[in-house]
C-alpha cells in the first residue's frame, strides 16, 4: 500500500489511490516530525485516510526537520511534537517560524498545560493538537487547519486564559500603503482564513509567488507570522486600498 523511500531521518510515504472521497482531489505535502514510530504511523494513517493524494514525509529530531524544509519549501503543513530530539521546549518551534515563516507548523503533543499550548500559538504556531485526541478529531482538525483556520482544543477554547501577543498587534494604515495591490489581494484571501493553495487557486498564481508575497507581507507589516496579521487585518476595508 505504501513505497517508502528512505533518506536519514527524513522518510517518504504516498498512498495508493482508493475509492473517491471528499478529499480525494486534494494534494498536500505534509511532514510529520516525531520521535515515536508507532505514533507517526497512526498520523500519516490518518492523514492518508482524510487526504489520500497527498504525499508524507517523516522527521524525528528538530535538525532533520530544519533541514528537510530547508530543502523542500513547498511543504503545506508540519506536525510538529514538542518533545521530540533537539527542540529545547518551544526553541524548535520558534526555529522553525524564523527560518520559514511562511510555512505553517501545528503542534501535535501530549503537553497538557494551558500557558505552554496558548505560548505555541503566539509563537506562530497555527494550531494545537493533543496526542490523545481520537483519530477523528485528528482529521478534522488537520483538514480545518489546512482550509486557513487556527486549531485549539475545545478545553482551551472555552478557558478564560488567552493569548495576548496576537490580540496587541494592529496595523497601521500607513504600513498598508506600503503593499503592492498584489500583495493587498493576498493579504485579503489571508483575512479569511484561505490556505496558500486556496489563495494561488483564486488569484491563478502559483502557490510559490503565494508564499512569496506573504513573506513580503509580513517583513512590511512587522508581523513574526500570519496569525497575528489574519487578526491585525481582520477589519480592514480592502476595496479601499486597492482604489488607488
Amino acid at each position: 500500500m505504501f513505497n517508502v523511500v528512505a533518506d536519514e531521518c527524513i522518510n517518504y510515504i504516498h498512498q495508493s489511490s482508493t475509492a473517491p472521497r471528499k478529499n480525494d482531489k486534494i494534494m498536500y505535502k505534509i511532514l510529520v516530525a516525531d520521535d515515536h514510530p508507532l505514533f507517526r504511523d497512526a498520523v500519516i494513517n490518518i492523514i492518508s485516510q482524510t487526504f489520500p493524494n497527498s504525499e508524507i514525509f517523516e522527521s524525528e529530531d528538530i535538525n532533520s526537520t530544519l533541514a528537510f524544509v530547508k530543502e523542500n519549501s513547498e511543504i503545506d503543513l508540519i506536525l510538529l511534537d514538542l518533545n521530540m530530539p533537539g527542540m529545547s521546549g518551544l526553541a524548535g518551534l520558534l526555529d522553525l517560524r524564523n527560518q520559514f515563516p511562511t510555512t505553517p507548523v501545528v503542534i501535535i503533543s501530549a503537553e497538557t498545560e494551558k500557558q505552554v499550548i496558548l505560548q505555541t500559538i503566539a509563537y506562530g504556531a497555527v494550531g494545537f493538537i493533543a496526542k490523545s485526541s481520537t483519530k477523528s478529531t485528528i482529521g478534522k482538525a488537520i483538514e480545518s487547519i489546512l482550509e486557513g483556520n487556527v486549531y485549539l482544543p475545545a478545553d482551551i477554547i472555552r478557558s478564560e486564559a488567552t493569548v495576548n501577543t496576537p490580540k496587541e498587534f494592529e496595523v497601521s494604515p500607513e504600513k498598508i500603503l506600503l503593499l503592492t495591490r498584489r500583495e493587498l489581494m493576498v493579504l485579503k484571501n489571508l483575512t479569511k482564513g484561505e490556505a496558500n493553495k486556496q489563495i494561488a487557486f483564486n488569484l491563478n498564481i502559483s502557490e510559490t509567488t503565494v508564499k512569496s508575497h506573504v513573506s513580503s507581507i509580513l517583513k512590511k507589516l512587522g508581523a513574526s507570522n500570519r496569525v497575528k496579521v489574519v487578526v491585525g487585518c481582520g477589519d480592514i476595508d480592502f476595496n479601499q486600498y486597492m482604489k488607488r
